[in-house]
């Protein structure tokens, strides 16, 4: 069991990992970032695919044919857990070598959406002392670490309790 959940997590974790880092290329200089997140989220959905074929490979090589939808929920949960894992990595790689100002980045473009969308004066400054507090709270690599995992984590829990409800199969 431990090869295949190593086997698959890291498959699928290298993959939105990879993504993230292309993505970051891409979005390195800018500070518009449009479409980052539905490309990062498409990324994610299509790397916890791994989750899928994981729980599959589990059951087919190494469960005789049958698993329970317990059993192919804590696999897929333990693929999604090294998977964020990874993902957690690559994204601290990222901002301390490639985007430290990311969330200036981040906040500039928030504050101009919202002032374009036409927000009050008052709406904006609410806006601004929340992004500065998130700012503060990011700068503990901790909290950023489980704000990250945060990410990529319910989109596995839900490809998992999918997954398991798929492909179980008792005895016959």
């Amino acid at each position: 069991m431990k090869k295949t959940i190593l086997t698959y997590g890291l498959i699928s974790g290298g993959i939105s990992a990879a993504l993230m880092v292309g993505t970051a290329m891409y979005y390195h200089n800018s500070t518009d970032f449009q479409g980052g997140e539905l490309f990062g989220y498409t990324g994610i959905l299509l790397s916890m695919l791994f989750v899928f074929l994981g729980v599959r490979a589990y059951r087919e090589r190494i469960a005789g044919g049958t698993l329970s939808f317990g059993k192919a929920f804590q696999v897929g949960i333990l693929i999604t857990l090294v998977s964020c894992a990874c993902y957690v990595v690559a994204w601290m790689v990222v901002y301390q070598t490639m985007m430290p100002d990311f969330m200036d980045k981040y906040i500039a473009q928030t504050l101009a959406q919202l002032k374009s969308s036409g927000a009050t004066e008052e709406q904006i400054r609410q806006q601004s002392e929340q992004m500065e507090h998130y700012k503060a709270m990011y700068q503990n690599p901790l909290t950023r670490a489980a704000i990250t995992f945060l990410e990529p984590f319910p989109v596995g829990a839900l490809v998992t309790l999918i997954t398991s409800l798929v492909l179980r199969r008792k005895v016959s």
